[in-house]
C-alpha cells in the first residue's frame, strides 16, 4: 500500500470540502475543514469535544485548541483560524438546535445514544468514497488533510521547513520532508524559475 499524499491542488481540496457541504453533511464538511486547517491526526481530531473549541461560559469560540497528541504524547497548542471557526459555527448551530451541543460532547459525534465520536475507519470511508466520487488524483485519505496543511504552507505560503517541522511536532526533518510530498514537478518548477 502506498503512503497517503497531500491534496496538491487547491481546487481539488475545495471540491472535497464542497462535496460534503452540498450534500448537507455538515459534520463531514467540518471534519475536512478542521483536518486541513489544524493539521491534526485523525485520531486527535475525532477526539475533540465542543469544550475544546468553544467556551460555553462566555459563549464564544476559543482562540486555540490545547491538546496532548495521542501518538506522541507531546502537548500542542493549535490556533483555530477563521476558516475552521466558520465551519465549526455551522455545526455548532445545528447541534444547538438538536440540543447536542455541550462541552463534553464530541464534535464528530456518531449521532447514537452512546454519544461517541465516529471511528477512524468510518472517517476513512467517508473521505475515500468522496475522493473516488470526485475522481481526485493521488492516494488521498484522512492523513492527507494533515499533509495538505504542510504542503500548502510550504508551496503557496513559502513557510520555512523548520517551522512546518515544529507545526507537526516532528523530531526529524526527514519525516517532515516525506509529509510535504515533494514530487518531480516541484523540482522542475525550481529549474523553470531560474531564468534572467
Amino acid at each position: 500500500m502506498s503512503a497517503t499524499e497531500p491534496i496538491r491542488k487547491k481546487k481539488d481540496l475545495k471540491k472535497l470540502i464542497e462535496y460534503f457541504e452540498e450534500k448537507g453533511q455538515i459534520r463531514n464538511y467540518v471534519m475536512v475543514v478542521v483536518g486541513f486547517a489544524t493539521g491534526l491526526r485523525i485520531t486527535d481530531e475525532l477526539n475533540l469535544t465542543w469544550g475544546d473549541v468553544y467556551d460555553f461560559d462566555n459563549d464564544r469560540f476559543r482562540t486555540h485548541i490545547d491538546l496532548t497528541e495521542q501518538k506522541t504524547k507531546k502537548t500542542k497548542q493549535i490556533k483555530i483560524n477563521y476558516f475552521a471557526r466558520e465551519a465549526l459555527q455551522k455545526l455548532l448551530e445545528l447541534r444547538k438546535k438538536q440540543e447536542t451541543a455541550a462541552a463534553h460532547n464530541y464534535i464528530f459525534s456518531n449521532g447514537r445514544e452512546n454519544e461517541n465520536h465516529i471511528s477512524r475507519v468510518h472517517a476513512w470511508r467517508l473521505i475515500t468514497n468522496a475522493v473516488k466520487a470526485l475522481a481526485l488524483p493521488g492516494h488521498i485519505a484522512c492523513h492527507s488533510l494533515r499533509k495538505t496543511l504542510g504542503y500548502y504552507a510550504w508551496k503557496y505560503e513559502h513557510v520555512p521547513e523548520i517551522v512546518i517541522m515544529g507545526l507537526y511536532n516532528h523530531c526529524s526533518y526527514e519525516v517532515t520532508k516525506r509529509y510535504l510530498g515533494i514530487i518531480q514537478d516541484d523540482y522542475d518548477a525550481v529549474y523553470d524559475a531560474m531564468v534572467l
